[in-house]
């Protein structure tokens, strides 16, 4: 808790009975504003920041995570508009590819199809191997290891800023495409996406699923009117499908004469690699399966099916209709505003519809910047569980949100969309680069794994594996021919960006990991055989006195570290203190919120860890109880309960460990709390005696 050797110290073990220990007390803590007396009203920027974020959720609350929780419904909506909006750009930058050889349209309709299920079908089996999510991450970490799954994850990274920063920057072309908006206006085309992503962070620092209802009705319009277009546009000229059909058998007899069919194969995979902006966002629900509703593989799976049968029928639908209405690129328009307007000029209402299109579009693209904010900060709590960035942001807020994540994507989001002057054709380049890089690794590790189990599953039974491993090797396929060429032939208009970005992450990753390993052994080696304190005269097993001197030892998990900052403050304070009190926060993060039990589980490993120096300190002859508490927010957490603590033992002194290092830098402090110090100063604020003790690491 307080204590900072609690990041590198092993988990619990279960609860000893030696000693006659009583379990701690785990109790619900009165909420109050901090560093404040308790009856005094909340400040100003308090009632600000609450009536704009909301409420702290209540952890003890009945039903919470159902209550934070995603049916398939509003997943598809706060994942799979990820997926669907990439229809308002993909599409079109393949169909450009194709200059005027647009006969190959159709082709590349059903290989985009073709691609999508597979790709999906690919990720449902994920979904189905890796239950407690992840994606690439987790799945390049299990399967090829961990320097390919730190790859995958700053890939993933990557993407999931360019997720929002590309979708707001299309939403911004999409409206500014209506006709009647002034072309002066322009200038502040880039102000109002910057005001998109703010609100956007604001939105998922109240909640997910907050922000996911919000955003609902925007989600449903679009699927309306855009299944009424593609509908519409291909049934206006079915009865021109015949004279299409031979203009295509056509076009590709002009083709083979004109570019030979070599040519005309490489300008084919040159569109389809182009339009590698289409498939992203597939993977936003094998990440986001934590924050669905039970049973979570199955909603995951239903999730999956619902975006990539709508992403197909879009993504292809469009691509179609382009063909058939001959649309054209025009200057300051998308292919699809030409199209609508096409297709309405001259109906009643044609107009009004055309711009309730683009309206629904310009907003379906806010709402895909959604998946960023929901998965991005996932993947970066995963990576801070396995120390490759700083652990604070696997923290949780009050409002059970990734709050530090979230910042981070928003404001790296607004960078990049800064950077690019929220240029979309520049941005799907460095976008799709890192999306097939994971989609590439990850079915890479599948595919060897299918091959490896050849259909042996944990329990010893046996499921068909062929089918399987040929989806895996041909989604492997797809998606490596996709990642050579964009990379490739985009080098040089943005890619190498791209590229630098993630190759300057991972190097950061693998430094901080290194120094956590480093802390890590320094910690051990120093407090080597501490836990195991032989047993000195008659053990204790009354509880301290509260009218007498007693010390309340902040600890986090027990360790070594934990038992030297209690040996410490019996060599600092000889003979004055004649009791203990062993106190520690329960901290509810990214990698345990997953539902009521995962709490329960928490209560009871801390509870489990407190028990441990209880039974040590009565060993010793000391007098000694614990008490706990579980919260999101350390510091406001062990505040209060220290102010319970104290009530009850009125002449007790606080004490906390510290690591050190001989040479503090920035480095150190961005890696290591200083919750300590925090903790310290509130409590002697409110007139409690605060000492914290020293531990030096190397």
């Amino acid at each position: 808790m307080a204590s900072e050797g609690s990041n590198t110290s092993p988990a619990p073990s279960a609860p000893s009975n030696e000693g006659g220990s009583d379990q701690p007390s785990i109790e619900p803590l009165p909420e109050r504003s901090s560093a404040a007396p308790a009856d005094a009203p909340p400040s100003r920027f308090r009632r600000i920041r609450r009536a704009i974020i909301g409420a702290p959720r209540n952890l003890e609350e009945k039903g919470l995570f159902h209550k934070v929780s995603l049916v398939a419904l509003l997943a598809w909506v706060g994942l799979g508009s990820d997926g669907l909006s990439s229809s308002a750009y993909g599409p079109e930058e393949a169909f450009r590819a194709l200059a005027e050889h647009t006969y190959l349209a159709v082709p590349l309709a059903a290989l985009t199809a073709l691609t999508v299920f597979v790709i999906s079908a690919g990720y449902s089996r994920i979904i189905e191997r890796f239950p407690h999510g992840g994606g690439g991450y987790v799945v390049a970490t299990k399967l090829l290891g961990e320097k390919a799954g730190v790859i995958s994850g700053c890939a993933l990274l990557v993407d999931y800023v360019l997720t929002i920063t590309v979708s707001v920057a299309a939403a911004g072309d999409a409206l500014f495409s209506l006709d009647f908006i002034p072309p002066q206006w322009q200038a502040f085309k880039l102000a109002l996406e910057a005001v998109c992503i703010a609100a956007l962070l604001v939105l998922n620092i109240r909640g997910v699923r907050e922000s996911i209802l919000v955003l609902t009705p925007v989600f449903l319009l679009f699927v309306l009117t855009h299944a009424a277009v593609i509908v519409g546009g291909v049934a206006w000229h079915a009865a021109d499908l015949p004279a299409t059909a031979q203009t295509v058998r056509e076009g590709f007899q002009h083709g083979t004469s004109s570019l030979g069919l070599g040519g005309m194969l490489l300008l084919f995979i040159h569109a389809f690699s182009l339009g590698g902006g289409t498939y992203t966002g597939i993977e936003a629900v094998s990440n986001g399966i934590p924050i669905m509703r039970h049973p979570q593989v199955r909603t995951a799976r239903r999730t999956m099916l619902y975006m990539s049968v709508s992403l197909a029928f879009t993504a292809t639908g469009l691509l179609v209709c382009y063909l058939l209405w001959k649309v054209a690129p025009e200057q300051g328009k998308t292919m699809n505003a030409v199209l609508v307007e096409r297709m309405t000029g001259g109906l009643p209402m044609g107009h009004a519809f055309t711009v309730l299109f683009l309206l629904a579009e310009g907003a379906i693209l806010v709402v895909a910047a959604q998946a960023g904010f929901t998965d991005g900060p996932r993947v970066l709590s995963n990576m801070a569980l396995d120390s490759w960035v700083p652990r604070r942001f696997a923290a949780l807020s009050e409002r059970l949100t990734v709050q530090n994540g979230i910042v981070l994507m928003g404001v790296a989001a607004l960078v990049a969309l800064l950077y690019t002057r929220g240029n979309v054709a520049h941005l799907v380049v460095m976008y799709s680069i890192n999306v097939f890089l994971t989609f590439s690794l990850s079915l890479l590790g599948m595919s060897i794994d299918t091959l490896r189990r050849r259909g042996r599953r944990d329990d010893g039974g046996r499921v068909p594996w062929i089918r399987d491993a040929l989806v895996f090797l041909f989604g492997t396929g797809l998606c490596l021919t996709i990642l050579v060429i964009t990379a490739e032939e985009k080098f040089l208009e943005g890619g190498w960006i791209t590229l630098v970005v993630t190759g300057a992450l991972f190097w950061l990753c693998l430094r901080t990991r290194r120094h956590y390993r480093r802390v890590a052994t320094s910690l051990e080696t120093a407090f080597e055989g501490l836990e195991r304190i032989p047993e000195t005269g008659a053990p204790a097993v009354a509880e301290p006195d509260p009218s007498k001197p007693v010390a309340v030892i902040l600890t986090g998990g027990f360790s070594g570290f934990g038992v030297h900052t209690t040996m410490n403050v019996f060599r600092t304070f000889p003979g004055h203190f004649k009791g203990l009190v062993f106190a520690s926060v329960g901290v509810v993060d990214a990698g345990g919120f997953k539902g009521e039990e995962s709490l329960e589980a928490l209560r009871q490993q801390t509870a489990a860890s407190l028990d441990r120096y209880v039974t040590i300190a009565r060993r010793l002859g000391l007098p000694a109880t614990a008490r706990a508490a579980i919260g999101t927010d350390t510091v406001d957490t062990a505040e209060r309960l220290c102010e319970r603590i104290a009530r009850e033992f009125p002449r007790s002194v606080f004490f906390s460990g510290k690591v050190i290092f001989e040479r503090e830098t920035w480095l150190n402090r961005l890696l290591h709390n200083q919750t300590a110090f925090a903790i310290q100063r509130r409590l002697q604020w409110m007139g409690h005696n605060m000492v914290i003790l020293a531990a030096r690491a190397r």
